[in-house]
């Protein structure tokens, strides 16, 4: 049979590493501690707490039951290799080698946990949608960018909770508001933040030209300690109260219970209608303005270190990074990683896992 030594020991390799970028032995140890905590009768009495302790279990436990599915598969399959060379059994080849296929297969797909290198990229996200320049056409492009982030949270079975939006003038959206829940949301959505270029013909122009309109993504992670580390000053907000809007949820209330909160001194914005009261939605602008100020903060601080470190020749966050090409031919092309393909519909439907990933291994060659 064929000597399969140096594939099984490659596949065995990959698996080690894996252990180690998934932290599983700190991982099998918070388990233990966490166990005893969800079986006390009163963990649902703060039901947030429940929630987080219960998501981190959750996500500890998969990864740890992954790996040690993928080591029974291995340890299986290398007794099965040396019984039959020991035995000269060749029709265990055909076995063995789809075997390895399949263990191969799913740590391509576990190898791309290791591309998350980010502080907070398992964190929840903030995201934000503003149409940019191109008028009418602006708008209706960023409502586009909003129902492509919905179709591809649900393609990966995240949820979307839209916290605020606000419409155009004529159509589409001028900003929305929403936060991606889910493991890795923020390293995954990530590489969406900066500007999105659109060329097509316009359905707004009577002599259906070509037009090119922006709308600028911006992405946060979502900490719900960080309102607890962020010091924000009362007299520095500036909080309205508006009527809330069906745009911002089925269960929107009708009475003067959306906020907009302005903190003045950086201007940063936050309004929250989606939620059933007054009260709840100052609570949810006020996570959602720690979050941003949080990452204000750790924007400044890169800032001030890479202007130490002297001049870089790389596209900033807040520059063009993607094209959406409509006319006079298709095309999708990430210009930070060259990554592109032809088939504009299904990026526009959700579509943008391998845009993700290309983003994420371009992150990992870009950094110092």
């Amino acid at each position: 049979m064929r000597d399969l030594t140096e594939d099984l020991r490659a596949l065995r390799r990959r698996l080690d590493e894996a252990s180690v970028y998934l932290e599983i032995e700190s991982s099998e140890k918070r388990l233990a501690q966490i166990e005893p905590e969800l079986s006390r009768p009163d963990l649902w009495e703060d039901q947030e707490a429940a929630q987080a302790l219960t998501r981190e279990y959750a996500a500890l436990k998969g990864d740890v039951d992954l790996v040690g599915t993928l080591e029974g598969q291995l340890r299986d399959a290398e007794e099965l290799y040396e019984l039959a060379r020991s035995e000269g059994e060749d029709s265990l080849t055909d076995e063995l080698e789809e075997a390895l296929r399949a263990i191969g297969a799913q740590l391509d797909g576990l190898e791309l946990r290791s591309l998350f290198t980010g502080e907070h990229d398992e964190s929840d996200a903030v995201v934000e949608v503003h149409a940019k320049d191109g008028g009418t056409d602006a708008q209706d492009w960023a409502e586009m960018l909003l129902r492509m982030y919905q179709r591809w949270t649900e393609r990966r079975g995240f949820e979307m909770e839209i916290d605020d939006i606000s419409p155009g003038q004529e159509a589409g959206i001028l900003s929305a508001t929403f936060i991606v829940k889910g493991r890795y949301a923020t390293g995954l959505m990530n590489s969406e933040r900066g500007v999105h270029r659109l060329v097509r013909m316009s359905p707004f122009d009577s002599q259906h030209r070509r037009h090119t309109s922006f709308a600028a993504v911006t992405v946060v992670p979502f900490l719900e300690e960080a309102s607890s580390e962020v010091e924000i000053d009362e007299k520095d907000l500036r909080i309205d109260t508006y009527r809330s809007s069906s745009a911002g949820g089925q269960h929107v209330n009708v009475t003067d219970s959306a906020v907009r909160i302005t903190h003045l001194p950086t201007n940063i914005v936050v309004a929250v209608q989606n939620e059933r009261s007054q009260h709840q939605n100052k609570a949810k602008a006020m996570q959602i303005l720690a979050a941003r100020l949080a990452d204000r903060a750790a924007e400044e601080r890169a800032a001030e270190l890479s202007a130490m470190a002297g001049p870089k020749a790389q596209v900033g966050w807040g520059s063009q990074i993607r094209s959406y090409v409509l006319a006079p031919f298709q095309l999708v092309k990430d210009l930070r990683t060259d990554y592109e393909t032809g088939n504009v519909a299904a990026v526009l439907d959700g579509d943008l896992d391998d845009f993700m990933e290309a983003y994420l291994r371009w992150r990992r060659t870009a950094r110092p």
